[in-house]
């Protein structure tokens, strides 16, 4: 009996050892779960607060962004080791599926601060600090905050969480950009103080209709600096 066991396990490890490794799809879809798994079901954002919106941002900003992973300008472990391996052609074929998504976006959280923060960031965002050199968000990042294209990405329906971390890395140095690299000059004239008030602020913002990046800098428009990042890669 015992023999006939040891002989029935042999045969059975003996035809899982031989058997064929299932294909994997070669998709947009399949290559797309695994930023799903984070980011959400199409790219919506995770309900962890850390985890960002990625539908409907400019294609040039993803691209960026994914590149920025993969090149050391980003650290974040996850995505550097999904991404590491991508040439670019794979990575602009990701950013301009989510870049093509347009889904709507959820009412964001009542703040939790006081009037005076939010005040002074919604004076911040609004007109910018000119005694510090302080350009105001929307000059970069749109009227609407919703982002410009081809690469400046929308700063509302972003959780606090998110934008909290990512000021802050660029302030610490774990995050950078393409030279020149506006939004570590921002940071460094941005007391520290203030920083809180700005991401409460904008966390609390509501999305427009639609909530589409604006139209790209006209040939006449100046920008009140130079940014690396605001280019298409």
């Amino acid at each position: 009996m015992i023999r006939f066991l040891v002989l029935a396990l042999c045969a059975t490890l003996s035809g899982i050892a031989g058997a064929a490794p299932a294909p994997i799809e070669d998709s947009l879809a399949q290559r797309l779960a695994a930023c799903t798994v984070c980011h959400g079901k199409e790219g919506r954002a995770a309900p962890d607060g850390y985890h960002p919106r990625i539908a409907g941002k400019p294609a040039g900003y993803l691209l960026n962004q994914l590149q920025n992973f993969r090149d050391g300008r980003r650290r974040y472990g996850p995505m550097v080791t999904l991404v590491d391996p991508l040439p670019d052609a794979y990575l602009r074929e990701i950013a301009a599926h989510f870049a093509a998504l347009d889904l709507p976006y959820a009412a964001p959280p009542a703040p939790q601060a006081p009037a005076a923060v939010l005040a002074r960031g919604r004076t911040l965002a609004l007109q910018g600090d000119a005694a510090r050199g302080l350009p105001a968000c929307t000059a970069c990042h749109g009227e609407a905050l919703t982002g410009r294209l081809p690469a400046t990405p929308g700063l509302l329906g972003l959780p606090r969480d998110y934008l909290s971390g990512q000021l802050g890395a660029w302030l610490s140095g774990q995050r950078r950009a393409h030279a020149p690299d506006c939004m570590a000059e921002v940071l460094r004239r941005l007391p520290v103080e203030d920083l809180d008030g700005v991401v409460v602020w904008l966390a609390s913002q509501p999305v427009p209709a639609g909530g589409k990046p604006g139209t790209a800098p006209g040939p006449g428009e100046v920008l009140p600096l130079r940014c690396g990042s605001g280019l298409a890669p």
